[in-house]
């Protein structure tokens, strides 16, 4: 991840490996240690390599400056950097202080459940009694992620494909994230977030907490209720699917969101 990439913006490079401690590029391309599972690493991983992607389209001259910007969960923060709410020390340092404090949180476990409305899938949870079980993501509207107890999220696998669900994917995260058990990592990001300052968006950004537009002077608040809160991803895109002759592009690894985002627009 990010190997095409690395070569391109040496110095940037170089000021995250001073910042975070040890080489991005050991970790995203050999991951000798097995870590890059490990959250307080996935998540500065993820930002470096979608910020240098965005900076790279931009050097090449060929794509324009977004109208909008909209990132899933961890994504958010490069959609505010793109938008210029903050540079990319300072986006990185957010990151790495997210992901270290969430990782402390264990335990937890998500899984993907693909073919079931959320209706359908509130359902299956209230009659199978898995009351400690949260929706993380609505993703699309046939695929969500739910969050919880891992031991209560491979429980609920029997009672999904019971209820007809076309697949149940336990996600290879280490903790519940999005959900009711990331209140106190909530809280402890909001001390630490409270120090800085950010500036104006240079274009609007969609927060995942609300599915809509930042408004002035929230993104402190967003970032905080982000932690504990879903990821309304339909909601963002068919916000952004409202708006005059939208074309969406994703920036970074894969095209997992533009998939999504096909599915939301079939759905709509």
């Amino acid at each position: 991840m990010g190997a095409d990439c690395f070569e391109l913006f040496p110095e940037l490079v170089e000021l995250a490996d001073d910042i975070l401690g040890y080489s991005i590029v050991d970790l995203c391309v050999d991951d000798a240690e097995a870590n890059l599972d490990k959250t307080q690493y996935t998540q500065p991983a993820l930002y470096i390599v979608n910020a240098l992607m965005y900076l790279q389209r931009l050097q090449d001259g060929n794509e324009l400056v977004p109208d909008f910007a909209a990132g899933h969960s961890l994504g958010e923060y490069n959609a505010l950097f793109a938008a210029g709410a903050f540079d990319f020390a300072t986006g990185l340092k957010l990151v790495q202080r997210r992901g270290q404090i969430m990782s402390r949180v264990e335990g937890g476990g998500m899984a993907a459940v693909i073919g079931m409305t959320v209706d359908e899938i509130r359902q299956v949870l209230a009659d199978s009694g898995c009351d400690g079980i949260d929706i993380a993501n609505f993703n699309a509207p046939t695929q969500t992620v739910i969050s919880g107890p891992k031991a209560d999220i491979e429980a609920a696998q029997t009672a999904f494909e019971s209820a007809g669900a076309r697949m149940y994917v336990v996600l290879k995260v280490s903790g519940a994230f999005h959900s009711r058990y990331m209140k106190d990592p909530a809280a402890e990001f909001a001390e630490f977030i409270d120090s800085f300052s950010f500036q104006p968006l240079k274009f609007p950004v969609i927060a995942n907490h609300t599915g809509e537009a930042y408004g002035a002077g929230d993104i402190h608040e967003q970032l905080i209720m982000q932690i504990s809160n879903s990821v309304r991803w339909t909601d963002s895109i068919q916000y952004l699917m409202d708006q005059p002759a939208v074309e969406f592009e994703e920036v970074g690894p894969g095209k997992i969101l533009t998939s999504l985002i096909r599915q939301i627009q079939r759905g709509r």
